[in-house]
């Protein structure tokens, strides 16, 4: 009898908590786009049109909720580049920019993008303003396919400048600044010791090889 009250209270709780929206974080720094100017943050009606110009043909029109996207042949990977449905944010990359659009990928796996009137200029963000807004507040992590070199912490801005530390199991990783293709990072391994010199946090052909940490 105990054991079927615990059930029913288990699934009233269940039934009770709020949709989990499908979180979208990159792990890899292959799923990036290399060649964007960096990302917008969309609302949950995304109008994509084939022109900048809002009397052009709608190329694509996206909606979503935490737990539902349409159209249904689209997925939120496909979509977004970042989504953190908690926090409401949701992020495309942008192709290109005018002074009033934005051309936003809508198909990740295509690279099929359309233009979108922007709302807000705030909510364009370049890479750099990216890592500085995202990157300060939650700490980087560093993607699955990085190479060898990012492990490796550095006196200088420079893979010739003297190797000052290595990062075996990284617990955090603090951006201090940026500084072109590096930055200078603070990191806490599980020797508990802190280490500080610079890192490579993107190639000269803009492949990505740390991301904030967004929790």
């Amino acid at each position: 009898m105990i054991k079927k009250i615990l059930a029913a209270v288990s699934l009233i709780l269940y039934l009770s908590l709020p949709a989990m929206c499908k979180d979208v974080i990159p792990s890899y720094g292959s799923t990036l786009h290399t060649k964007t100017y960096g990302f917008y943050q969309v609302g949950k009606k995304i109008v994509l049109h084939k022109e900048p110009d809002e009397n052009s043909e709608v190329a694509q029109t996206i909606n979503w909720t935490a737990d539902n996207l349409t159209p249904e042949n689209l997925s939120f990977d496909d979509v977004f580049s970042v989504l953190v449905g908690s926090k409401e944010l949701a992020l495309m990359a942008v192709d290109d920019e005018t002074e009033d659009w934005v051309k936003l990928i809508y198909d990740n796996k295509n690279n099929l993008s359309g233009w979108m009137k922007k709302d807000d200029p705030y909510k364009f963000m370049t890479w750099i303003h990216f890592y500085n807004a995202y990157g300060k507040k939650y700490g980087l992590k560093i993607l699955k396919d990085a190479p060898e070199k990012t492990e490796k912490l550095y006196s200088n801005p420079d893979e010739t400048s003297q190797v000052v530390a290595r990062i075996n199991h990284p617990q955090f990783i603090k951006l201090n600044v940026l500084r072109g293709n590096w930055a200078l990072v603070s990191v806490v391994d599980l020797d508990k010791i802190p280490k500080t010199g610079y890192i490579r946090w993107r190639s000269d052909d803009g492949v990505k090889y740390l991301f904030p940490d967004i929790k």
